[in-house]
């Protein structure tokens, strides 16, 4: 049998991929070849191993997790749970602000028309969060999509999808505030989702 190899760069080849699907790659889960211990995520078709998690990332999900949680009212906030983007893509945000579910999606996991807002926090993952992940949510059309970025004390803020990738792109220093798009009469504080600059 012939197969077609393309040379990317010189002793690197690229092989065609079998891509899993949501549903295939839940199955795994629930037959036990993935296993709760994994930290992995589906991206592209692809399973994705997280990167372990330090205490300056969980500090910053708690900060603005309860940034969020003491102004908003029916909606649901997800913490590193999956919400279905596309056929192909399961990913586990580390906050996601969704569309209120009255059983809090007992019988299945959000999908992309029920986001309001995805927010990844980025240490050690900024790359990924910029490029990969941005691309993805936007071909969901996700209406708004915030990274921020730790060490940088910055947040990057994505908005207006045309399905490909985020019209308008913002990057607010720590002295700098904003509203989410769903949510006008919310402002918040870049400072106060970061460790403080006296501690």
């Amino acid at each position: 049998m012939n197969m077609l190899i393309t040379e990317t760069s010189p002793n690197v080849y690229s092989l065609p991929l079998r891509l899993l699907t949501v549903r295939e790659y839940n199955l795994m889960a629930e037959v036990g070849i993935l296993t709760h211990q994994e930290k992995v995520e589906l991206i592209n078709g692809q399973i994705i191993t997280m990167s372990p998690q330090g205490s300056f990332h969980a500090a910053a999900i708690t900060r603005t997790n309860r940034l969020f949680t003491k102004d908003f009212n029916q909606v649901l906030i997800r913490l590193q749970l999956p919400i279905i983007v596309n056929d192909f893509s399961q990913p586990e945000p580390d906050i996601a602000i969704v569309k209120y579910d009255s059983l809090d999606y007992d019988d299945r996991h959000p999908n992309a028309t029920e986001v309001y807002l995805i927010i990844e926090i980025a240490d050690t993952t900024l790359k990924t969060d910029l490029e990969v992940k941005r691309q993805l949510y936007a071909s969901a059309n996700i209406p708004e999509y915030w990274v921020l970025d730790l060490k940088q004390r910055q947040l990057y803020v994505y908005r207006e999808s045309n399905s490909q990738d985020y019209q308008t792109t913002m990057i607010l220093s720590d002295q700098e505030s904003i509203s989410p798009l769903n949510f006008p009469e919310t402002e918040i504080k870049v400072s106060e989702m970061l460790r403080p600059l006296n501690s």
